[in-house]
């Protein structure tokens, strides 16, 4: 059975596909993606370094294990995509830097009053976001990071639905 609704299923089966050296965090599901987010050892130096320094090595660490696991991370994406109807995007985490390889880019439809419109405008013409759509995407983070609390426990919920739902007679 295929798993397409429960962010559970997704992890359970990314746990088990995902090779354990690759250190991978519990997949970010959503309707029309997963993203898989990899843990990468910080590099090591020798002596004093600078900070810029320590950058360019984490950079470097970062594409050098991009390019290195680029064939295995198409595969399990292909077999992901196949499986659970959505696309998957990979990143990883290093001392601190997370960088997303690929990623879908989501249009969403929505319909603005001028006060709303305004707001947007404004970040637009404070160089805080390029375009009206940067500025709405600005927007959902900053209210993401201030009521993620509330938003964990409103998807547990939906979880907890759908695996009633899960459990019920087929339609």
């Amino acid at each position: 059975m295929n798993d397409t609704r429960s962010s559970g299923g997704v992890a359970s089966w990314f746990a088990e596909r995902v090779p354990q050296e690759w250190r991978a965090a519990a997949p970010a599901v959503d309707r029309e993606e997963i993203t898989v987010y990899l843990t990468l050892d910080v590099p090591e130096t020798t002596g004093e370094v600078t900070q810029a320094e320590r950058a360019e090595a984490v950079a470097g660490r970062i594409g050098r294990f991009r390019e290195e696991t680029r064939e295995r991370r198409i595969g399990i994406a292909r077999e992901a995509e196949h499986r659970f109807g959505r696309k998957v995007a990979w990143g990883v985490d290093c001392d601190g830097r997370r960088a997303l390889f690929t990623h879908l880019s989501v249009p969403v439809m929505t319909r603005l009053r001028q006060p709303e419109r305004q707001v947007l405008d404004t970040l637009v013409e404070s160089g805080v976001a390029r375009s009206r759509s940067d500025a709405l995407a600005w927007c959902v983070r900053l209210v993401g990071q201030h009521s993620e609390e509330w938003l964990g426990e409103l998807r547990d919920a939906l979880e907890s639905v759908q695996a009633v739902r899960d459990r019920g007679p087929a339609a």
